[in-house]
């Protein structure tokens, strides 16, 4: 929002330096973001005609222009197209600093010098216009500094306004502000009308089919103007904050509109069909051409003011091309409206379309001061253009918008501020910024906020009011009073600790992936239909195909992450992930989340090994990995089996792993098909468990075990049985037997040959004896071994190696 200060001066009295009153509005709320003292920026930029225009001999697209003020005449190069004979325009001297910082000096363009350069609103920085020079009043006398022409000793403000404040984008709802800051008194301009005797009702009617789009919209006519250039004044006023003079008629909406903070539109009376106005939606696809000569397509929810045939307007936003100020305009209908801001937001988006009025409906004006609006400018109207205002005006108002009442509690806004204010100093300072306040005892206020300020519905909004205008500067800065507590012990957390260090102890990297992943990178692992893996919670506006569902596995991202890397010459990983997955429960609103580790290792067993050979990892590898997980955990009865619970592993290397009869997870190698599904280049091993379930079944850690009195007995079983048998068979058998004297069962040797036979292989067991009273004797152990391996032969129709 640009302000001038000699136009703000007209509502408020500024007994304050310009620096203090920049600092004071910026600590208010309303940040400063440049100040401009025309007086001494447009001193070496005076006003001169344009005599002559000439092609340059050298440029076809730049022209040597002779201007001249009323002492001499100089000689420019200017490649505006707007440039024309006897126009009055700004010249910049040699030593003017124009809005970006330049210096200008007299320079040289294609061989032919420049003493200047004629400029437009925005070089100087006054306005956003840069089609062209800044073509002023014809009547502007020539030879004087511009920031004369603009007022002398006039300040710029710019101020930067947030999107809660529609009520300061206006020179008086900015001198609110400073009213309230300061403890002056507000002035708000003088409106008194003479109306004729032609009766507005008897003239034209306004039809509103959609008032919850357009909830109250006023009209007055005024008959007999005369369409001409705007007085000194306006012009001066309205190029002071960077708007165009147009016509007298359309420079008086757009004083208002800067003024006031309501946007109006004049309509050619004679040119609205039947006399009438009629808000409506427009329909789907239907086409209108604006002031701008854009022919548009309109969508269903696009307001529309029509007159008694066809669209004259585009509601808030821009108006027609043939409904509009033209010179031979004799009467004018004002309109003056309030349009729901949701519905002029949401127009301006999808037309593309952005205008000083839709900028101000979208963030709410003020319905109770449209009527004001309108008045002071059919007054204005009569004053730049003659002719008379009919009797009366069109307001339809079919359900007057309330203000809310709100409750504010002294106590409560003194504790959320750190003060120490009273109930009277809160009602004070609400009351300068136009608030009813009514004090019901000594700690509650009954205020409503105006209109004009749609933001404040809340007690807080209330307390934040108070804040900014006592002065934040005023509020007593205190340490907060919080209790320092350890946080709760939390063993999930831990665990999941211990299970990265160990896995990173073992030279893994630790990886994060998006929680999003593709729907496709799902159906790449093989999984039966009816997978509820493969019905993901998909998002209802992802970013991209790519993030479009939430992850039911980590595998998907974690090959992902393998392809990457392989894609980038590191073909020797070891990467693991332990994050949640989240499974759509069908009525629930959220998904079930719950944690998955995953882990994938390929590449050489010992990266760039200094000695040694160059071994490849393999399935032992990532066995033996996932042995040293469930190993953390002291689970009892870990049994691995090879069944189809994983089809993303290749099922002749790969196993399931449960405990108790519940699944816990898989390991081995990935899938051919699935390895090239995701562009893998070479093997990559898996291991895969559902750490929830794994912490959920984890026994109690032994703190200490006394070591044994008196020494163990090896000995070793090494049968003969079909190749068909596991090698987990026979020990789980050995196990289940019981033996009082048996400590320990493992493998040492699986073997095949020739010699064994078709089908057939050797497979070692060493068993370890113990007993915890006494040292056991070879004849004791012998015996108890020979009976255990008898049992072992008859069970699997084995034999003896």
């Amino acid at each position: 929002m640009i302000a001038s200060l000699k136009w703000l001066q007209n509502y408020v009295d500024i007994s304050i330096p310009v620096q203090e009153l920049v600092t004071r509005l910026t600590m208010a709320g309303l940040e400063v973001e440049a100040v401009r003292n025309l007086d001494a920026q447009l001193q070496q930029v005076v006003t001169v005609r344009v005599e002559s225009i000439e092609p340059h001999p050298k440029a076809d697209r730049l022209h040597l222009c002779q201007v001249a003020d009323d002492q001499r005449t100089y000689r420019v190069v200017c490649g505006a197209p707007n440039l024309q004979v006897g126009k009055v325009v700004p010249l910049a001297l040699p030593g003017a600093r124009l809005a970006d910082g330049e210096i200008l000096k007299a320079v040289e363009i294609r061989g032919e010098m420049s003493q200047g350069m004629l400029c437009s609103q925005r070089e100087l920085g006054l306005g956003d216009d840069a089609d062209g020079v800044w073509l002023l009043a014809p009547d502007t006398p020539v030879g004087i500094p511009v920031a004369q022409v603009m007022g002398d000793g006039d300040v710029i403000i710019d101020i930067g306004i947030t999107p809660n404040r529609g009520d300061c984008l206006s020179i008086i709802g900015i001198a609110r502000e400073i009213s309230a800051i300061c403890g002056s008194p507000l002035r708000y301009p003088d409106i008194a009308l003479s109306e004729g005797d032609a009766d507005i009702g008897s003239l034209s009617s306004v039809t509103v089919d959609d008032p919850v789009g357009c909830p109250r919209y006023a009209a007055r006519i005024v008959q007999g103007v005369k369409i001409s250039g705007s007085p000194a004044w306006l012009r001066q006023k309205l190029e002071a904050v960077g708007i165009r003079s147009i016509n007298n008629i359309v420079d008086v909406t757009n004083f208002i509109l800067m003024e006031m903070g309501q946007p109006l539109h004049a309509f050619d009376f004679d040119r609205l069909a039947e006399n009438r106005i009629v808000v409506r939606r427009a329909g789907e696809g239907e086409r209108f051409t604006t002031l701008d000569a854009v022919e548009r397509v309109l969508f269903a929810d696009t307001l529309l003011i029509c007159d008694g045939r066809n669209p004259v307007a585009i509601a808030g936003i821009m108006g027609g091309l043939d409904s509009e100020i033209k010179a031979d305009t004799t009467r004018v209908l004002i309109e003056s409206a309030y349009f729901q801001p949701q519905c002029i937001r949401r127009s301006s988006k999808k037309l593309g379309l952005r205008t000083e009025s839709s900028f101000r409906f979208e963030r709410g004006v003020d319905p109770a001061g449209l009527v004001r609006a309108l008045d002071r400018a059919a007054q204005l109207m009569v004053e730049v253009a003659g002719g008379e205002i009919a009797r009366g005006r069109i307001d339809v108002y079919p359900h007057p918008i309330e203000p809310p009442v709100l409750r504010l509690r002294v106590d409560r806004t003194n504790r959320l501020l750190g003060t120490r204010l009273k109930s009277s100093q809160m009602a004070e300072v609400l009351r300068r910024i136009e608030m009813q306040v009514k004090e019901t005892d000594s700690n509650c206020l009954e205020v409503v906020p105006p209109l004009f300020r749609p933001d404040i519905t809340r007690e807080v909004d209330l307390a934040e009011e108070i804040a900014r205008l006592v002065g934040y500067d005023k509020v007593p800065v205190t340490a907060p009073q919080a209790a320092v507590e350890a946080a709760s012990f939390d063993p999930h957390l831990r665990a999941r600790q211990e299970v990265k260090f160990l896995l990173q102890g073992a030279a893994f990297f630790e990886v994060l992936n998006y929680s999003f992943i593709a729907e496709e990178s799902i159906q790449r692992l093989r999984l039966p239909v009816g997978d509820p893996r493969l019905s993901p919670v998909r998002l209802m506006n992802p970013l991209s195909e790519e993030q479009a569902v939430m992850r039911t596995s980590l595998v998907p991202g974690l090959l992902e992450t393998v392809r990457y890397n392989f894609d980038h010459g590191n073909d020797d990983l070891r990467i693991f992930e332990l994050s949640k997955v989240f499974s759509a429960i069908g009525g629930a609103d959220l998904p079930e989340e719950r944690h998955q580790l995953v882990g994938a290792m390929a590449g050489r067993l010992i990266p760039d090994p200094l000695y040694g050979g160059r071994e490849e990892v393999g399935y032992v590898d990532v066995k033996g990995t996932a042995e040293s997980i469930l190993s953390m955990f002291y689970l009892e009865g870990v049994a691995f089996a090879v069944d189809e619970a994983a089809p993303y592993l290749d099922p002749k290397m790969m196993a399931s792993v449960y405990c108790k009869g519940e699944y816990l997870g898989c390991l081995g190698r990935v899938h051919p098909e699935v390895e090239e599904a995701f562009d893998l280049k070479r093997a990559v091993y898996l291991f895969e468990f559902d750490f929830d379930r794994l912490f959920n079944l984890r026994s109690s850690r032994p703190l200490f075990r006394p070591l044994p009195k008196f020494p163990s007995v090896t000995r070793d079983m090494a049968i003969v049985v079909d190749a068909a048998v596991r090698v987990q068979e026979p020990l789980d058998y050995i196990l289940e037997l019981k033996e009082p004297l048996l400590e320990l069962v493992d493998v040492f040797d699986v073997f095949k040959s020739e010699q064994l036979g078709a089908g057939k292989r050797s497979i070692g067991y060493r068993l370890v004896y113990r007993a915890a009273d006494r040292n056991l004797t070879d004849e004791e152990v012998n015996a108890v071994h020979q009976r255990l391996v008898d049992k072992v032969l008859g069970k699997f129709g084995a034999t003896l190696r």
